[in-house]
């Protein structure tokens, strides 16, 4: 496996926080309180009242001599405005953009850093789905359009998540591959812990160089004794969690699929994902699509692990993106997932295999054309993963 993989520290505090009102106060708060440092790295950053309160915060600690430093994918700020940049260098923030896009290179442009992630201080890390639009938190209105959660983290972990940001810095500022000291991280993908509160792990994606991300998974989804709770807002799982979720559902365990209904940002990549829906549903896996909002958390509940962050698991994802996700096994956390799955569950339309068959004939036919493009994709890329 290349790349370093990162171990389960113990002694942790976790606190899932529900939708944009619960999480964005939070981390406006923690950066109004920062001391010494604030690392922010995202994908999604769009001009509007959200990235506005969040410019407002991070050019404040920069006035007040906290260093601050922002790693933002090139691709996925085109829509942040060249006034709030100069605002946040005008402050002093150091403003940096992962894989500067460009005609020169190519399929290279699809090379993106898909994390979400908040350091404060060395103290405080705050990793989940989100990006700083408007549809996660308006805070004029203090609403949101995407469901999504974010994990607030306290604890010996905290320097993990430190060193995930600080190897990406390095490697953007180079454009080179960070290369980890020979003493750092663990040589092969870690056991879980058989019990523990307070336990967690940075698992994490590299674009074709590292997935410990995915193999961690797919090592827990075989393991799992009682049940497999999966949410995703786009629905492209890769070729080993299908069958991993088939086999699970017939030895027994309680698999369900909690995806995106009609409300979504993409509507072919939800039709694409449709066509892998029989065979799960005809292998016993149980799929809700929520309805009030579009769902854009990604996360996962085995048993008692959980597993929360940016990836959502797809070969898309897998193949170029960087993507990093919360292990965790802590009781409270556990707890707090699984409320939140039962919740969204009852805000969801099961689909069966019954009414899927009875399915409209112009949804067959998107789901039979954007299906058939995943396919190409999928053959293209070369993933069997």
């Amino acid at each position: 496996m290349a790349g370093a993989v990162f171990p389960w520290r113990e002694g942790n505090r976790f606190e899932l926080l529900i939708d944009g009102p619960s999480f964005f106060p939070r981390m406006l708060v923690a950066i109004a309180r920062a001391r010494e440092q604030v690392e922010l790295e995202l994908y999604l950053v769009e001009a509007g009242a959200c990235a506005e309160a969040m410019v407002q915060a991070l050019t404040q600690a920069a006035e007040r001599g906290v260093r601050v430093r922002c790693l933002f994918d090139d691709y996925g700020s085109l829509a942040f405005t060249m006034g709030l940049r100069q605002r946040l260098m005008g402050a002093g923030v150091e403003l940096r953009f992962y894989n500067r896009l460009s005609w020169r290179r190519g399929l290279r442009n699809l090379y993106r850093d898909h994390r979400k992630l908040l350091l404060v201080d060395q103290e405080l890390a705050v990793v989940g789905g989100t990006g700083v639009t408007d549809e996660f938190w308006n805070p004029l209105q203090d609403s949101c359009d995407w469901h999504e959660v974010m994990v607030e983290i306290s604890g010996p972990l905290v320097l993990d998540w430190q060193m995930l940001f600080d190897r990406q810095w390095i490697a953007n500022r180079y454009r080179t591959a960070w290369k980890p000291a020979s003493n750092f991280g663990l040589p092969r993908l870690p056991r879980v812990p058989a019990q523990g509160e307070g336990m967690g792990r940075v698992a994490y994606a590299d674009a074709r160089q590292h997935r410990d991300i995915l193999q961690s998974l797919v090592r827990a989804l075989n393991s799992g004794q009682r049940r497999i709770w999966l949410a995703t807002p786009y629905f492209l799982p890769t070729w080993k969690v299908r069958r991993s979720l088939r086999r699970a559902a017939g030895r027994g365990v309680d698999v369900r699929l909690l995806l995106t209904g009609p409300r979504t940002d993409h509507p072919s990549v939800r039709y694409a994902g449709h066509r892998y829906y029989p065979r799960l549903l005809r292998a016993g896996v149980k799929i809700f699509e929520y309805q009030p909002r579009f769902l854009h958390l990604k996360m996962v509940l085995i048993d008692d692990w959980v597993s929360i962050g940016s990836c959502n698991f797809d070969h898309w994802n897998l193949r170029f993106n960087l993507e990093a996700n919360l292990e965790a096994l802590d009781l409270p956390l556990t707890d707090a997932v699984t409320a939140s799955f039962l919740a969204d569950f009852e805000q969801s339309q099961e689909v069966s295999l019954e009414a899927w068959k009875k399915r409209p004939l112009w949804r067959r036919i998107k789901q039979r054309i954007w299906g058939w493009v995943d396919r190409l994709v999928v053959n293209l890329l070369n993933r069997r993963d």
